[in-house]
């Protein structure tokens, strides 16, 4: 009988235990969601979902994206920039107007992509001719980087445009961090926690990039009236990633909503 009651005892404890720390872990996880919330974060790729995400012009997720090991892939074709019958750049399925996007990116040796925001879905036309790009290159292996000026293809510069300086990004198969900040007109791109580059929407300045660059009136004249109002009449638009038609990976996509 005492040995029955000793048990009994010892079964009681150990319950309890558990129910404590099953509190306490709930009260953790508790605590970090309000956290999260109170950060103003919206994660839009978690590594286990694609809700929200779909193709650029096209109400499906083209098949050649798919879920890695928690990663957001684009299988790569080697056709070219969207030229794989299962391929095609992707957008989350909602406008931004004043937003901090963070992500991460690596890429397969020699293998290009970009980050575009504010873009519009523009019929029979691509992404970038009406959204500013933020480069994703092998900046040691990919032509493009010594292409245009000064630099202006190589990762985390706006595309033919500005120069990310300092050029800090990692070689292929590392991971880089990705930060745009867009705030009512003033847009950063950050390469890895740092800053590489600023500029303004909206702007004298911001003509004359788009003179300066591939997008100019003359050689691309549609191009350049719908990058000239970048944003529609709203300022706002869509994020998107592009097929390149390379091994690109991208994780921990998430977007703060400024005020």
């Amino acid at each position: 009988m005492k040995k029955l009651l000793f048990l009994a005892c010892v079964i009681t404890l150990l319950l309890s235990a558990c129910s404590g720390k099953k509190a306490a872990d709930q009260q953790q996880q508790s605590a970090e969601e309000v956290t999260k919330v109170d950060e103003g974060w919206i994660t839009i790729f978690d590594g286990k979902s694609l809700d929200g995400w779909r193709g650029y012009n096209r109400p499906d997720l083209p098949a050649a994206w798919i879920i890695e090991n928690g990663t957001l892939r684009i299988q790569g074709s080697g056709a070219g920039e969207a030229g794989a019958s299962n391929g095609g750049d992707v957008i989350y399925d909602k406008k931004f107007k004043n937003f901090e996007l963070e992500l991460e990116w690596k890429v397969a040796k020699g293998s290009n992509s970009g980050i575009f925001y504010l873009a519009q879905e523009v019929p029979d036309e691509p992404i970038y001719i009406s959204a500013p790009e933020y480069q994703v290159l092998d900046n040691a292996n990919h032509p493009d980087a010594l292409l245009g000026e000064n630099g202006n293809r190589q990762s985390a510069s706006l595309y033919d445009m500005i120069p990310a300086k300092p050029q800090n990004s990692k070689p292929f198969g590392e991971w880089n961090k990705a930060r745009i900040l867009s705030f009512k007109g003033t847009v950063v791109h950050y390469q890895n926690d740092e800053k590489v580059l600023e500029y303004h929407l909206w702007t004298p300045q911001w003509k004359e990039l788009l003179d300066k660059s591939k997008f100019n009136k003359e050689d691309w004249p549609k191009a350049y009236d719908l990058l000239l109002n970048c944003g529609g009449e709203n300022h706002e638009g869509y994020i998107g990633l592009q097929d390149h038609g390379d091994d690109v990976w991208f994780r921990n996509i998430r977007v703060k909503i400024l005020e």
